[in-house]
């Protein structure tokens, strides 16, 4: 039997067999390095589209897209320790997260007498040798699943396959109906029961039972790339995208605007135009690249202005959302004037005021 055929027989001819978005870690829309990670709890997504960091931890450690990775492969997210945590509390973990729509996983048949077996593959280094956990939790039925993996020194591919689980369905819904916790730290809330290896009612002692700890040491270091969830008992070759691809996928969820630094500063990136409605504010609209998942919060950053009649006038306040319209793909936007400049009535364009790197993040993660 030919290569071509064996591969198409397993499964990896197959179109959009990965469930996971962004797993080449190709896209990190709002930063490419963040430090100090580990200093609030709340779940954070800082680089690398799609994998959240969920901390609760006296370590600290820094977060980066990195060009770095196995043959075929040009990026992998890289987790440095910069602050260690050896004396572990009980309530303690550090995740790393990737969140998949119930209505993305159907196909699963989760809760039905057909449920399928699915197995997830996804390359891994390390500084050292160590033993980590990905834990399944199905989000829509509290249920939950277990398995170890080795980290060593040299990328290696892991794979894991997961048991067809009969009981609960997920959600048919924009909701996060599965979470793939990749459990780097934990205390023994998170691994002082038994490894739940067939999937249960989710008992936290039995997710992380056996792990290492990434904040041992601040040389610790955690490579990842090649990140695929695929229906089956076996893994196939990693599906590649195109970066375009990746990246209309990783923008239901977030987008940056625009979507790179503007090298000249902004003098003719124009994001939005609307009209003056006071003499001392604006309402304008955006236009998204793509429906988003929800109607998404912004946080903006850097100096903005309005240009209006053949004038630029820095904002003093906002841009602020007024309305957010993920199906109609607008946004609509409010910003302040710190004087009575413009006219009542007339047009107005948003740019930034020449900040080359003010952006607008629109996010609609799970």
């Amino acid at each position: 039997m030919s290569k071509a055929r064996q591969l198409a027989d397993n499964g990896a001819a197959t179109p959009n067999r990965n469930m996971v978005i962004n797993g080449a870690m190709n896209v990190s829309q709002r930063s490419v390095s963040e430090t100090g990670i580990g200093a609030s709890t709340a779940v954070v997504y800082q680089t690398v589209d799609r994998i959240a960091v969920a901390p609760n931890t006296a370590g600290r450690l820094t977060m980066t897209q990195t060009a770095d990775g196995p043959s075929g492969f040009a990026n992998c997210m890289k987790l440095d320790c910069t602050t260690a945590d050896t004396s572990i509390a009980t309530a303690e973990y550090l995740l790393l997260q990737h969140k998949i729509e119930g209505q993305n996983l159907q196909r699963l048949k989760k809760g039905t007498s057909d449920a399928e077996q699915f197995t997830i593959s996804f390359y891994v280094k390390g500084n050292a040798s160590a033993t980590y956990a990905l834990s399944l939790l199905d989000n829509d039925n509290n249920r939950s699943v277990s398995k170890l993996f080795a980290v060593t020194t040299a990328w290696n591919r892991i794979e894991m396959t997961f048991p067809a689980d009969t009981s609960g369905a997920f959600g048919d819904d924009n909701g996060a109906g599965l979470t793939l916790d990749f459990f780097l730290h934990g205390g023994a809330t998170y691994t002082g029961g038994t490894l739940a290896t067939a999937w249960a009612t989710t008992n936290n002692a039995n997710r992380a039972v056996g792990i290492s700890s990434f904040f041992d040491a601040t040389s610790r270091t955690f490579f990842m790339t090649g990140l695929q969830l695929e229906v089956g008992s076996s893994a196939t070759p990693f599906e590649h995208k195109t970066f375009a691809g990746d990246l209309k996928e990783c923008q239901r969820y977030c987008q940056r605007l625009p979507a790179v630094d503007q090298a000249d500063g902004g003098d003719f990136s124009n994001l939005g135009y609307g009209f003056a409605d006071t003499t001392t504010t604006g309402q304008l609209a955006i236009s998204l690249k793509t429906t988003m998942r929800l109607e998404p919060t912004a946080t903006f950053s850097g100096n903005w202005r309005f240009i209006h009649e053949n004038t630029a006038t820095a904002i003093s306040s906002g841009p602020t959302v007024t309305d957010a319209f993920s199906t109609a793909g607008i946004i609509g936007l409010a910003a302040t004037v710190g004087s009575t400049a413009l006219t009542l009535g007339s047009g107005l364009a948003l740019t930034q005021n020449d900040d080359v790197d003010a952006n607008i993040i629109f996010d609609s993660e799970l």
